[in-house]
């Protein structure tokens, strides 16, 4: 990656590119977009993703779409149902007075969730090209230079690779990506079953006695979903068929349910790797191109949205001018945590699975322990990611943390948040933004439910400063927005 020759650059064309245009890279150019970045998204396919595969939106990324105006228009898409019971499929219910006021699921098909985060991101100005891909890359102290696979050139600031498992962007930094291979194959898909429902629904039960990785229920429109252990099927590199599906479920089950009219079948398996950086000079990575696990619990695709949102304004900081020096490296720092932490509950789910005599004993003394509501809520709390807490040094424990979307003057907290900028909560009514006021809004509201005077959010959602002071106040808008304007 030598910088070539200054008078071999050409001109810089976008502020930044995204390799990729899942649900991380088009989350991410829509909080550039925000900021009035020039984004152009790079997507390999030439036509969006039909498969219909049900993904579960979490508690945290509903926030964050409600945090952006979205909410309301992902919910009608979707299907809401309680957040409890899929740690491991351990059947608990929703732990009660969940601090959020957003405590539901929401599954919607992907290809949705993905045309209307594309749709949000071009609405507000992101560029997207179908059908072309990074081949390589160049960085030099001003831009990168990438090259696509058409042999075409393109200049950029920054380059963020949001291009999946097998980034080419992540390879072409040389970047580790260390982890475990795919030890376990599992199908999964959806079809329609052609026996009674009390029939499957009784022997359902009983096979699941045994097989933790065997699933067989409802998913909307007469569907169901079904997983299986892949074991008996030879040939891991062809796409599954339904009669893949029909054998392992008679060697399972002892029966094939009579399934037919597949809308959609897949494999994964439960490959699990964290890259060891997420930045490396102007070039940056999000998503499944920083990290891979097995789905259980539901966390990948939640857990790259999640990325995008604390990079954004971060980067867009650094292209406007006015971002600390260190505030792009806090990305790393604050996401590469949270990622290791998923890859090692999701490790710990798969165990659960096994039908080994040690784990389902392990199992067995969990599902007690879950019992207990504490116990319950903190699982819950992690895999929904509302339970994360950045070090932002010592302080009450709310810092660090994110706010909920609590009823303040005038309406909700997270209504306030569409534009992506900071946001200072007085209840004293006696602090100013002064010089950040172009990057950070004020609500003096005496009245909202908080246990502190005030509090200083970041366009994230979480919580940077907790006090009543303005010169410490300043020091820390300094910390997080830059210099203030003259």
């Amino acid at each position: 990656m030598d910088s070539p020759p200054d008078r071999d650059r050409a001109p810089l064309m976008f502020d930044v590119i995204i390799a990729g245009c899942g649900p991380t890279g088009a989350m991410l150019a829509a909080e550039l977009r925000l900021h009035d970045v020039r984004v152009l998204v790079l997507e390999k396919e030439t036509e969006p993703v039909s498969t219909a595969r049900i993904v579960s939106l979490h508690i945290r990324s509903i926030e964050l779409m409600a945090m952006r105006g979205l909410l309301e228009r992902v919910r009608e898409h979707g299907r809401q149902r309680p957040a409890g019971g899929f740690f491991a499929a351990i059947n608990k219910p929703a732990p009660k007075r969940l601090d959020t006021a957003h405590a539901f699921l929401l599954g919607i098909p992907q290809p949705v969730i993905v045309d209307l985060l594309e749709e949000h991101a071009i609405q507000l100005g992101a560029q997207v090209r179908r059908g072309c891909a990074v081949a390589g890359l160049e960085q030099d102290d001003e831009g990168v230079t990438v090259k696509l696979t058409d042999g075409e050139q393109l200049r950029s600031r920054y380059l963020v690779g949001c291009d999946g498992g097998r980034s080419t962007v992540r390879k072409l930094l040389g970047v580790g990506f260390p982890g475990e291979p795919a030890r376990t194959e599992t199908l999964m898909g959806e079809m329609e079953v052609g026996v009674p429902q009390e029939e499957l629904a009784a022997k359902v039960t009983d096979v699941r006695g045994t097989h933790q990785r065997f699933q067989l229920r409802p998913s909307g429109g007469g569907a169901y979903s079904v997983v299986v252990p892949a074991a008996g099927v030879t040939d891991a590199e062809r796409p599954p068929t339904l009669e893949d599906f029909r054998q392992q479920l008679r060697t399972i089950a002892g029966t094939d349910f009579g399934v037919h009219s597949p809308r959609w079948l897949s494999r994964f398996g439960d490959a699990t790797r964290l890259a060891e950086r997420y930045r490396v000079g102007r070039v940056l990575l999000a998503g499944d191109a920083a990290h891979i696990h097995p789905p259980t619990g539901g966390q990948g695709l939640n857990l790259g949205v999640q990325d995008a949102f604390n990079l954004g304004w971060k980067l867009a900081a650094h292209i406007r001018g006015w971002a600390p020096e260190t505030l792009l490296d806090t990305y790393h720092t604050e996401r590469h945590p949270v990622a290791q932490d998923v890859l090692d509950n999701t490790r710990a789910q798969m165990e659960l699975h096994s039908t080994e005599p040690g784990p389902q004993a392990l199992r067995g003394l969990l599902t007690e322990l879950m019992g207990f509501d504490e116990v319950n809520r903190y699982l819950i709390e992690k895999i929904t990611a509302i339970g994360i807490r950045y070090d932002f040094g010592e302080g009450p424990d709310l810092l660090g943390r994110r706010l909920p979307d609590l009823d303040v003057r005038h309406g909700r907290l997270y209504d306030l948040l569409h534009r992506g900028r900071g946001l200072l909560l007085d209840r004293t009514q006696r602090l100013t933004t002064g010089g950040w006021s172009n990057r950070v809004d004020y609500l003096a509201d005496p009245t909202a439910a908080l246990d502190v005077p005030c509090l200083l959010l970041r366009p994230d959602g979480h919580v940077a400063w907790i006090g009543d002071d303005q010169q410490d106040l300043d020091d820390h808008l300094s910390r997080w927005f830059g210099t203030p304007a003259n």
